[in-house]
């Protein structure tokens, strides 16, 4: 199924319920944008090779390539996340409960970047809506078990894959360059950080801009009250729309995440800040190739974890990495929660 930008806007016109979702979905990118956008150029700005100017700039055009192209050749994350919760019944409450889900991940994540902590929009994401959905359905009936398993794999893909792939394209490039005057090289690097950045970009994209949009299009469906569609087709102006609105928060929010994730957590070199942007990339790329939904936060900072490690533990703060492994810990918990008691609240009161 597909449905134009003139039908979308005639809808949303005509149909109040369809057009809080929107804005719901869209204040959730906004907030993608300004928590988990500044991970993919945070190397690059906190090692000086392009400005925080430039790298937002860079980092929205490269989101919607990634969205774009990657939607183009492999749907995969966007069906998963839209199959991952059961939100079939009664429209009118499904439509009640979405709403519930993504208000929960907006306070979730607001919170966390009040604290500058790099929560993972993608675990507040699926925790919310899947809350929600619980509360809908009043017990486990809710949740596709089978999408979840695939949430389950990229939690631990990403972390690992993350970690490893960071502490190997690190290890490697020592060994290509050991000989080279350091001097010499730092150029090339500083060149290479902003491609690796723009990659990263691209990937964010890739994974995140097809989680929104899946979750997207649910909402548009259940406010038309069809929540008997099992396929779909992902319209170009939706990516367009996705892109914009995140690079939109990303320009108004996200320094605290640059610094917490690039300058506070591991002080890195300009090739250092080149090998942990590769070896999220790689992890990522993997991740949406396959359709698994992972954390673009989660990876790039186990990246960087992996990086830091190589040259010696102390070298991670450790403690900002507690921090962040405490938020995401409490996200699904946390967030879940949130997402099913508004979703009685909600409920309740409309």
């Amino acid at each position: 199924m597909i449905i134009s930008f003139s039908d979308f806007i005639s809808h949303a016109m005509g149909n109040p319920a369809l057009l809080t979702t929107v804005l719901l979905v869209l204040a959730v990118i906004l907030v993608n944008g300004w928590t988990d956008a500044p991970n993919a150029i945070a190397t690059c700005i906190s090692t000086r090779s392009i400005d925080p100017r430039s790298a937002i700039i860079m980092a929205t055009v490269f989101n919607f390539l990634g969205v774009f192209l990657m939607t183009m050749i492999n749907a995969n994350v966007a069906e998963t996340i839209y199959n991952m919760v059961d939100f079939r019944g009664n429209a009118h409450d499904a439509m009640i409960a979405l709403c519930a889900g993504l208000v929960a991940i907006v306070t979730w994540a607001t919170a966390a970047w009040y604290f500058g902590i790099p929560t993972s929009e993608s675990h507040a994401l699926i925790a919310g809506i899947s809350g929600a959905a619980i509360a809908l359905h009043g017990g486990l009936s809710g949740i596709n078990g089978n999408e979840w398993l695939k949430v389950v794999y990229g939690l631990v893909l990403s972390t690992f894959l993350g970690f490893g792939m960071g502490y190997g394209v690190v290890s490697l490039v020592k060994k290509i360059f050991r000989d080279s005057d350091r001097r010499k090289v730092s150029g090339l690097f500083q060149k290479g950080q902003i491609f690796s950045g723009a990659a990263m970009a691209f990937m964010h994209g890739a994974q995140d801009g097809q989680k929104f949009m899946g979750v997207f299009m649910l909402g548009v469906f259940l406010a038309q009250g069809n929540d008997q569609v099992t396929s779909f087709v992902i319209p170009v102006w939706l990516m367009i729309l996705c892109s914009l609105v995140m690079g939109l928060g990303t320009s108004i929010g996200g320094y605290r995440i640059i610094k917490a994730v690039g300058m506070d957590m591991v002080r890195l070199e300009t090739f250092e800040g080149f090998s942990a942007d590769m070896g999220a990339v790689l992890c990522l790329l993997i991740s949406s190739v396959t359709g698994l939904p992972v954390s673009t936060t989660h990876t790039k900072t186990t990246s960087i974890m992996g990086v830091g490690a190589h040259k010696r533990l102390s070298n991670v703060n450790w403690s900002v990495v507690g921090e962040m492994v405490l938020t995401w810990v409490l996200t699904f918990p946390g967030c879940g929660m949130i997402g099913f008691f508004m979703t009685k609240l909600f409920m309740h009161l409309f």
